[in-house]
């Protein structure tokens, strides 16, 4: 098996400067998520550069998010480690992350960093979401490497070897699981989905720009995210379940995702009409480029705009909010 540590240094004062395969991968995805949505962002008229700079903001509200969302599911499923030792919530090093957590709140951070840079929220969204998948599914080796989010035993051929001190009961049993037992690759599954998912959603945005009003991109990664994390769930025994039933929290979690998804498809293309809904608009509201006139002008076409002939575009002066 690969060694989860790429190599330690120690330094003064007894401390030692480990580097990790998983934050390495994790970094990588993040990176190329990045990368990918400042390409999309600057393809559909805004200035790229938002994506690096919001970082700076959504990285470590994402990992405390994440550390956070892990604590309280595993004590949410029974684990009193936490509440016993309430010092080791502070221990990210010594593992515990959850994407859900992560996402949920760089997303808050993302929203403020919009809100202060005058942004549209749509176009933020609809950007972010499929490339986010990507960065997961790049960072998601890692958990290969862990030996982490491995399914049931199976006798298919891209079964995974799992050491006796990663297992999980009852496969730990070595008499009942010897070690020549494969596991379902749940991460594996994951990452595929989310490549696939990730790229119709790409492709088909690129292909039918006229189907895809503001908002439903982000839609339909709420539904296909939701709906792919939700059948992975039934290959992690790991994951902490509610009381009294065989769901997973995030099993839960990931159908209200898809749910909310469904739901916004639905009001964005009119089969719904909800009030707070109302005030959507049709068109992406682009901000100014940096060094710009705030004269400047931005050609936008407008998604489903019953009143316009098919084709028809429309130009909006930008605004000069730049950070």
């Amino acid at each position: 098996m690969i060694d989860p540590v790429i190599f330690s240094i120690k330094l003064f004062g007894g401390l030692t400067l480990t580097l990790r395969w998983y934050g390495v991968l994790v970094m990588a995805g993040v990176i190329v998520a990045a990368w990918l949505a400042e390409r999309e962002l600057t393809h559909r008229g805004e200035n790229g550069e938002h994506i690096w700079n919001s970082l700076i903001w959504a990285l470590p509200a994402g990992v405390i998010g994440a550390r956070l969302w892990y604590v309280a599911n595993a004590t949410l499923g029974g684990n009193s480690y936490y509440m016993d030792n309430p010092g080791q919530i502070l221990n990210i090093p010594a593992g515990g992350l959850h994407f859900y957590g992560g996402l949920l709140f760089g997303a808050l951070a993302m929203f403020f960093y919009i809100r202060r840079y005058k942004l549209d929220l749509w176009l933020l969204l609809d950007v972010a979401a499929p490339v986010t998948m990507i960065g997961q599914a790049v960072a998601r080796p890692a958990n290969f490497i862990n030996q982490e989010l491995y399914g049931q035993p199976t006798t298919l051929p891209w079964g995974i070897p799992i050491e006796a001190p990663h297992r999980i009961p009852p496969y730990n049993d070595m008499s009942l699981y010897p070690e020549s037992t494969r596991f379902h690759p749940a991460f594996a599954y994951e990452m595929l989905w989310n490549f696939l998912a990730a790229g119709l959603l790409l492709w088909a945005a690129r292909r039918f720009p006229e189907k895809f009003k503001p908002g439903a991109m982000f839609g339909w990664w709420l539904v296909l995210a939701g709906v792919g994390r939700a059948l992975i769930e039934f290959f992690r025994p790991d994951q902490p379940r509610i009381p009294g039933t065989d769901v997973s929290y995030t099993t839960a979690v990931s159908a209200l995702m898809a749910l909310a998804g469904a739901l916004t498809l639905l009001v964005r293309y009119g089969y719904l009409r909800l009030k707070f809904a109302e005030g959507w608009e049709d068109a992406y509201q682009v901000a100014a480029q940096p060094g710009e006139a705030e004269a400047a002008q931005v050609t936008v076409r407008i998604w489903g705009a019953k009143e316009r002939p098919e084709g028809f575009v429309e130009t909006f002066p930008r605004s000069s909010s730049q950070p």
